[in-house]
């Protein structure tokens, strides 16, 4: 006999804890995850239905009405996703006993990728970055290793001296679900770190920011924000059109990488992709817009 259901709060908080502890999710995709099961549990709420009563019915009138309001299939998807893994966890703590949710389809996806740069525009970017300023170091950095190492803004912010080996050009990261992976770093990035760290232990660190390599000037670990910020503002400063953020640099690394020959399962690798679906989106790109190669493909590996 399938399990009693105190009430919805805390059924919610029981599948939060589930997400960050038993399945090792990031904070940011379990609260996504979070928000789309909040919209669940109030449309069932709202029709006086019961978690544990729910019927594949029930889940079909959900996603039209969310159809309906214009909600993009990629947000429906992730949506299901988030359906699928709070029903796998009701029937794995005994709550029901069949998944509503298991023959339920995802809308089908297009390929998607996000505005991509040529290495002209980050070359740009960079050279708009103001020499005179305090931060002026720090900021060229951060593009540098965005570009030649791919990483997240989650990573980069997170980014820990002591996981960090300039002899070795190489940088361990935490990235989705606590999993760690060694990057690369491209001799650029090397050497713009190597001459930003003398200036960054100038600062009053705080606790929080000991082994943090990228600090703001009070000495405290950037925000996810704050990086946000400085590569929307750099690209403003380049006279670039494109919707430009963090994760903009992260797509031209895969992309110059992609069109300079490198191997599919290598990009996944350094990109920290889960499944190589996810890296094949760059499959489609147009390869005639290679320029250069450094090392063996990426543009900022080679002497500028």
């Amino acid at each position: 006999m399938p399990r009693e259901i105190e009430n919805n709060e805390k059924l919610r908080l029981d599948f939060e804890a589930h997400l960050l502890l038993e399945r090792g999710m990031s904070e940011n995709t379990s609260a996504a995850y979070l928000v789309d099961v909040g919209h669940l549990l109030d449309f069932l709420e709202a029709r006086s239905i019961s978690p544990e009563a729910t019927t594949e019915q029930d889940l079909h009138q959900l996603l039209a009405s969310i159809h309906d309001m214009g909600i993009s299939p990629r947000s429906q998807a992730r949506m299901i996703a988030g359906m699928r893994s709070f029903f796998k966890f009701m029937k794995m703590e005994g709550y029901i006993e069949a998944d509503p949710s298991e023959l339920i389809e995802s809308p089908r996806l297009g390929k998607y990728l996000p505005d991509v740069l040529s290495i002209e525009e980050i070359d740009a970017m960079i050279a708009a970055i103001p020499t005179d300023k305090e931060e002026s170091l720090r900021n060229h950095a951060i593009v540098e290793t965005l570009y030649g190492s791919g990483l997240r803004v989650s990573e980069l912010v997170e980014a820990r001296i002591s996981r960090l080996s300039l002899d070795d050009a190489l940088l361990i990261v935490e990235g989705k679900g606590s999993k760690q992976r060694i990057v690369p770093m491209s001799p650029a990035s090397v050497s713009l770190i190597r001459d930003y760290l003398p200036q960054r232990d100038r600062l009053k660190i705080k606790k929080e920011g000991e082994d943090i390599i990228f600090l703001n000037r009070r000495g405290a670990p950037l925000s996810r924000v704050m990086v946000f910020y400085i590569i929307r503002d750099l690209a403003a400063a380049a006279g670039i059109q494109k919707t430009v953020s963090p994760h903009t640099l992260r797509h031209s690394f895969a992309t110059h990488l992609l069109e300079g020959g490198a191997n599919l399962r290598a990009i996944q690798e350094m990109l920290g992709h889960e499944s190589i679906a996810t890296t094949e989106l760059y499959l489609h790109l147009d390869r005639s817009r290679l320029r250069r190669e450094l090392l063996e493909h990426h543009p900022h590996y080679k002497s500028r």
